[in-house]
């Protein structure tokens, strides 16, 4: 595997020279600055990738080339928005970075509702509580039809909350699920954005008539367009599955499981159409065997996210420690050790530890939560390595 490490441009706190420190071997990373659906000018590709280059890395993967919603809802204007997307790859493809990690999640990225859980050891973690989400869902956004997604008793406690929340517990749901997790993400969303739950229903709003087989339609139009640049150039599309794996807020979800990826896979029956294998994401699904998924996709997986998550009986999840949870990192370790070569790899949601409280870091991006995983994984990766030697 090849360590690299998500990193968020020129002013991110963490800086290229500390990565060089913790033995990082490539650079995770995107235009950040560049509007969804704009082009990506060669130049500017150019001018990261040296720049990158100056501190003896690599550009290894760019996470993401977001895909604009008006492709993922089939909007009158999406092939000029397609069209300029194919022109990013090419531009891509020129400076020689050639693997892409995007999604195709409507509206929402990753979901939680609390980015700082504290944990009895003193650190915190992300979380995302059911009754809560479904309160955001039926009180705060007001969506028709929203209690039918939810059991009696869930019901039940999302009313009992309804008496004693407060203003400031319903604006850390807002700020929290719409603002903090999109904005750095997808760029629908601005830090201070003075009506933020208007823009959230509107952009709900243009998915209204499209259910799961309409979003698929749209993302195999999609890959069918642009995969002749991407065999051109040797460019490698690494879909990210759906996070959390289930339907949420009357919106399809389409990479949750087996057959979510095993249709997208022959749909497009192309390598250069792949996976990128999120463990954390994965894993939130109490329905999905991460290793059996890792054994049966391995082949088509382009990208590696290593995380865990453990699932609480009443539907909670929260990021567990690397090497506990659901997702058996150890034995997705072994599996892509001893089928991929070079397959970059970055360890993904790192708990908020030591300093890394005040850094405002992005949500899932502290740096000693990270390091600390890295740390994890150097150790079952030497040990998997020195088991295979003694083989």
């Amino acid at each position: 595997m090849k360590k690299t490490w998500r990193w968020f441009g020129k002013n991110d706190k963490i800086t290229l020279e500390m990565l060089r420190q913790i033995g990082i071997q490539g650079i995770v990373t995107a235009l950040h600055e560049i509007p969804n659906g704009e082009i990506w000018e060669y130049e500017n590709i150019l001018n990261l990738k040296n720049y990158i280059e100056s501190f003896d890395l690599e550009w290894s993967v760019v996470e993401s080339l977001p895909v604009s919603e008006k492709i993922k809802y089939a909007a009158e204007d999406r092939d000029e928005v397609i069209e300029n997307y194919i022109v990013s790859l090419q531009n891509l493809g020129k400076a020689g970075v050639n693997t892409v990690c995007y999604n195709f999640m409507p509206v929402i990225d990753w979901v939680r509702t609390d980015l700082s859980h504290r944990m009895a050891d003193g650190t915190s973690v992300l979380y995302f509580d059911k009754v809560r989400f479904a309160y955001f869902d039926i009180y705060i956004i007001g969506r028709n039809g929203a209690e039918n997604d939810y059991s009696p008793e869930e019901l039940n406690k999302v009313r009992e909350l309804h008496g004693v929340i407060t203003e400031e517990e319903k604006n850390a749901l807002i700020e929290t699920i719409i603002v903090k997790t999109q904005g750095f993400i997808n760029g629908n969303f601005e830090e201070g954005e003075s009506n933020p739950v208007e823009i959230f229903k509107k952009l709900l709003n243009n998915y209204k008539n499209i259910d799961k087989i309409e979003l698929r339609k749209n993302l195999k139009y999609f890959l069918e367009k642009i995969m002749p640049v991407c065999n051109e150039y040797g460019i490698k599309m690494c879909i990210h599955p759906d996070d959390p794996p289930f339907q949420m807020l009357g919106l399809p979800r389409i990479i949750t499981n087996e057959e979510d990826i095993s249709w997208i896979l022959e749909a497009v029956d192309d390598f250069h159409n792949g996976l990128t294998f999120c463990a954390g994401s994965l894993s939130a699904g109490i329905h999905n065997n991460i290793p059996d998924l890792a054994r049966e996709f391995y082949n088509r997986t382009h990208f590696l996210h290593l995380r865990s998550t453990e699932v609480l009986p009443n539907g909670d999840f929260l990021e567990a420690d690397h090497m506990k949870g659901r997702a058996n990192i150890i034995e997705l370790v072994r599996i892509f050790e001893q089928n991929k070569n070079k397959i970059p790899m970055r360890v993904d949601h790192g708990k908020l530890m030591l300093s890394d409280d005040d850094k405002n870091y992005n949500p899932g991006y502290s740096f000693h939560g990270r390091m600390y995983a890295l740390a994890q994984i150097d150790g079952v990766l030497a040990t998997i390595k020195y088991l295979n030697s003694e083989k």
